[in-house]
């Protein structure tokens, strides 16, 4: 099709073309390579800076826009995985070592917000997002304790795999959704009405509706299952197309309908996606050992939880 870069971008649903989602870069820009396995980027827009984590290393990196520096954030970080920020602009942290999630404040210091469920420790949490009353929801997968080469090895104390939630009053952690033989990454739509969540073992994306008193799920209906790769994390963008590391299988573009229309080819197991830059119009993508990014022709929705 003209315009389209075959070796980048593949149309599978000619939305894909008409949305202009593969009219960016025609190629992937490398920004480090040296990682022992990349996850979580996390974009800063105040301070034009990209938080990513190097897990089995054990460390957090930071590359800086304005320069391309390149530079370590926090090592030891309690084998890190997803980071996302709260409406503040500080950077919260699942950390899979350390079983917990914490926050980065603004003078450099780490509080933990979250490291037992009822009692019992958590499994390692994996990725979280910040809803726009203050809340955090968390996936708890086993994979930072099955093994120790991202974590340490350990038996479950809670036996189960679920998503959880983080009340910013209480500090309560509330069990949110369960049912999940790997529960990875979570969003929220641009409208907070559903909750996307991806099951790396299940291989599969399920929605759910969000309660009228905001904190509540329902359903849990299946919304995409991978056929070509495994699904990491998820990533929407403005005009309500879901974006999926998919390992294997690249990053994977899903209309609103739940219909795959097109693949971004990524060398190497994609790991994780993160909308970023100026007009949030780049695409970061962990993958294996190395940092890419695609500046791009659609937007992701805002990095900050807006208040409703």
């Amino acid at each position: 099709m003209p315009g389209e870069q075959p070796h980048l971008y593949e149309t599978l649903d000619e939305r894909f073309r008409t949305g202009r989602c593969q009219a960016g870069d025609s190629r992937l820009e490398t920004l480090y390579e040296g990682c022992r396995w990349a996850e979580g980027p996390v974009y800063v827009p105040a301070g034009r800076y990209l938080v990513w984590s190097d897990i089995p290393n054990d460390r957090l990196l930071r590359w800086d826009e304005t320069t391309g520096a390149v530079g370590v954030f926090r090592s030891p970080a309690g084998y890190p995985n997803g980071s996302t920020l709260d409406g503040q602009g500080r950077l919260i942290t699942c950390e899979q070592g350390n079983r917990r999630v914490t926050r980065t404040e603004h003078d450099g210091s780490v509080t933990v917000l979250a490291e037992r469920f009822r009692g019992k420790r958590l499994n390692s949490p994996n990725d979280a997002v910040v809803k726009s009353d203050g809340s955090i929801w968390f996936s708890d997968p086993e994979f930072g304790i099955a093994t120790d080469y991202e974590g340490h090895r350990a038996e479950s104390e809670i036996g189960a795999r679920n998503v959880y939630r983080l009340d910013p009053t209480s500090g309560e952690v509330r069990l949110a959704a369960d049912g999940f033989q790997g529960p990875n990454g979570l969003v929220f739509s641009p409208d907070e009405r559903q909750l996307y969540v991806s099951d790396s073992v299940a291989n599969h994306i399920r929605v759910f509706g969000v309660g009228e008193d905001g904190s509540s799920l329902t359903g849990g209906d299946v919304f995409a299952t991978c056929g070509n790769g495994n699904f990491d994390n998820i990533r929407f963008d403005d005009r309500g197309r879901l974006w999926a590391a998919a390992m294997a299988g690249g990053v994977h573009c899903y209309d609103p309908d739940g219909t795959l229309i097109g693949r971004i080819l990524v060398p190497g197991t994609v790991a994780n996606v993160r909308f970023g830059g100026a007009r949030r119009n780049r695409l970061f993508i962990a993958a294996d050992t190395t940092l890419y990014s695609l500046m791009m022709s659609v937007t992701g929705t805002p990095a900050l939880p807006v208040s409703r």
